[in-house]
């Protein structure tokens, strides 16, 4: 996009997800007819911290692919969503937290978290493209729980008791529809987030025990 923002001045891009950039990583201009959309990827991780939390759930961990920016923000604001239903609640919360350096299926993994749910882990957010299902695989073989990342992914795995998701079909909608009604500005990022429908929790297919749709409302007004 980088390049055809320049190459294609007349056609107007829509970047899910992205900024353009260089080759070098240095140069991240955004032309005129160019719109990236980010997420509020720390809003979603709260959600997902604190619902594990208010589920009834301590020991918790969190498994990144990389160290990137859109991970380091789920996994901040999942470790603060925990802390602040355990502050709510008056309970102490544990969190392994990690990198894996990987975003495909890994026996590392697997390997790494099976220890965690064998050592007490409860429920591990997988935020990490397909290395996800190296944790459901342990969580399967070991009584864990999962929550999914990006979007609703209950349906890989029966031990996925939600998912973090990006509202990418809001995303896209919000901005065709400013494109056919003449009111598309690129330019500059436009960020999509819990005050514009960006970001959600699933609810509709969660596995909880207890958390309901009511302390989820609760919660998600408060964003």
């Amino acid at each position: 996009i980088y390049i055809a923002q320049k190459k294609y001045p007349t056609v107007e891009f829509i970047l899910l997800d992205g900024e353009p950039y260089n080759a070098a990583g240095d140069d991240l201009t955004i032309k005129e007819n160019t719109i990236p959309v980010m997420f509020s990827e720390e809003q979603a991780g709260f959600l997902a911290g604190y619902s594990a939390v208010r589920d009834g759930n301590t020991e918790l961990g969190f498994v990144g692919g990389t160290n990137q920016d859109s991970i380091i923000q789920f996994g901040y604001g999942f470790v603060q969503g925990a802390d602040y239903a355990a502050i709510e609640m008056g309970v102490n919360v544990t969190v392994k937290y990690c990198y894996a350096n990987t975003f495909i299926e890994s026996d590392e993994v697997k390997n790494m978290t099976s220890a965690w749910y064998k050592g007490g882990t409860q429920v591990i957010f997988a935020c990490g493209g397909a290395m996800g299902r190296s944790v459901m695989s342990a969580a399967e073989e070991n009584g864990g729980r999962v929550i999914g990342v990006d979007i609703d992914q209950s349906t890989m795995s029966d031990t996925v008791i939600t998912s973090a998701e990006k509202m990418l079909t809001n995303a896209v909608y919000n901005c065709l529809g400013s494109y056919y009604n003449g009111t598309l500005k690129g330019g500059e990022v436009v960020e999509m987030n819990a005050s514009n429908n960006g970001i959600t929790l699933e609810m509709e297919n969660s596995r909880f025990d207890v958390f309901s749709q009511v302390e989820y409302d609760a919660i998600f007004s408060q964003l």
